[in-house]
């Protein structure tokens, strides 16, 4: 399939099911959508969460399997997916705002469950997380600020996250270098088609010489944004078409996220960014601090080639296993690495039957 044909934004990867755009606004006043793809009415709702500047889009990729579909095909008939500030859908990551995890935890996810209770009451409600997704929604589950969840799902990293070295320097120095020096205030995987000479050209043409595996240069800037010097994916398990539609898959990213990630890092742990200020005084200083109280079985995922969050998901498997031993799992997919779990083209044989069986098992 060539890329040039699939549309941005499009809902054309779904097949054989309704769907429906359900708007929903936040208490700090933005606009966020859930989106609704019913192909049957069913007891157990999935509820997909995407990553930092991506979007509903990485789970709906029409060029190969998708997981609403194959969620769908599994029996899982009532599938949602949202779509919240992080969205590459949305223009709040390319503005001057210096939002964390901490609004993300407290606002969006919420007033995202919220919405879906509306329409779903109260049937089982399963969460897949992926990135900052996983990290925000597991804060928001683990401060107590959404509840109800039957089993969630967290790919990457949850709420111990721990990068490369290299990370960390760019997570601890390149917000400030990006606002007072280089400028804008986001980073942005298209500036390789930036106009010429400006200064999100001349920093992916900067980037391209230290990223040697591809040609893409929107592949180049997501390794320069999140990857510890290494592709966020692995190469082998992305479809050429995949590859081609990066710049469509993934939007700007404010650079003030990585301070707070990078706060998290050198704790070891989530943690509030900002714990005097009292917008957030119902989030917990420590997001672990609650962790005996989670009920909510985790599957926690991770490639073995994860060069963005390492062995994240591994040390908090670990450590949430000491707190309430044999309540959470964990997968560690071979050959896999960041984003490629959720997107990759076997991904329908090689990792969505993993997390099917976890939901099956924890539904009913």
């Amino acid at each position: 399939m060539d890329q040039q044909r699939i549309a941005r934004f499009t809902h054309a990867g779904v097949a054989g099911a309704e769907v429906s755009v359900h708007p929903f606004a936040t208490d700090d006043g933005l606009g966020l959508n859930l989106t609704r793809f019913r192909r049957a009415d069913s007891d157990d709702v999935v509820l997909l969460v995407h990553g930092l500047t991506t979007s509903s889009d990485m789970y709906i990729m029409p060029e190969h399997t998708n997981l609403v579909n194959y969620l769908h095909d599994a029996g899982f008939g009532d599938v949602w997916a949202a779509d919240y500030r992080i969205s590459g859908r949305f223009p709040y990551n390319a503005e001057t705002q210096r939002n964390d995890l901490d609004t993300i935890a407290l606002h969006d996810h919420p007033a995202a469950l919220a919405e879906l209770r509306r329409h779903i009451g109260d049937r089982r409600l399963h969460v897949i997380t992926h990135c900052v997704g996983a990290i925000s929604f597991s804060m928001a589950l683990f401060a107590g600020t959404v509840t109800g969840v039957t089993s969630l799902v967290c790919n990457s990293v949850s709420v111990t996250p721990r990068t490369p070295r290299w990370s960390r320097i760019k997570l601890g120095y390149g917000p400030a270098l990006m606002e007072y020096a280089v400028g804008p205030c986001q980073l942005d995987p298209r500036y390789g088609t930036a106009p010429v000479m400006t200064r999100g050209w001349l920093l992916a043409k900067a980037v391209a010489p230290f990223h040697r595996e591809c040609a893409e240069p929107a592949c180049h800037m997501l390794s320069f944004m999140w990857g510890g010097g290494k592709p966020i994916f692995s190469h082998e398990k992305m479809s050429p078409v995949t590859h081609g539609r990066l710049p469509d898959l993934f939007g700007a990213c404010n650079v003030n996220y990585y301070r707070h990630i990078h706060a998290m890092v050198k704790a070891g742990r989530a943690v509030k960014y900002r714990p005097r200020d009292p917008r957030f005084a119902a989030l917990p200083d420590d997001y672990l601090s609650r962790a005996d109280t989670v009920t909510t079985p985790i599957l926690f995922l991770t490639g073995d080639r994860n060069h963005v969050f390492t062995d994240s998901n591994i040390v908090c498997h670990r450590t949430l296993d000491e707190i309430t031993p044999g309540l959470h799992e964990l997968a560690i997919l071979p050959g896999y690495g960041h984003q490629d779990p959720f997107m990759g083209e076997n991904s329908a044989t090689e990792v969505f039957p993993q997390v099917v069986d976890f939901l099956k098992r924890k539904a009913g």
